[in-house]
């Protein structure tokens, strides 16, 4: 499986998205200055990534891929962090959101 430039972009905004997220919990709605800034810096810095990716890759695969690394990184981090639920059904769907976005990757042309 080779990753081309714009799946790295994809990918690189795909961890974006994950400290996109983490910097929002930590904003605690807007109120701390630092991780509110972080918060747009990692947003728009995503947002263009996104834009670069789907140069080359269906918008479709684009947004389903961005959003799968999103849901199942902030689920895994609130896991490691946030003490969230590690029950099976949850690990479970994180799973099957990965296996996913494989197969997008492994389907595209």
């Amino acid at each position: 499986m080779i990753l081309t430039r714009e799946w790295l972009y994809l990918l690189s905004a795909g961890m974006l998205e994950i400290a996109w997220l983490v910097t929002v919990k930590y904003s605690e709605g807007f109120t701390r200055f630092w991780p509110t800034l972080l918060l747009f810096v990692f947003a728009i810095s995503a947002s263009y990534l996104v834009a670069l990716a789907v140069k080359a890759i269906p918008a479709g695969t684009v947004y389903a891929v961005w959003t799968g690394i999103g849901v199942c990184g902030g689920a895994i981090i609130g896991i490691l962090l946030f003490n969230e639920s590690r029950e099976w059904l949850r690990l479970a769907s994180i799973l099957m959101i990965i296996t996913g976005i494989v197969g997008l990757k492994l389907t595209q042309a």
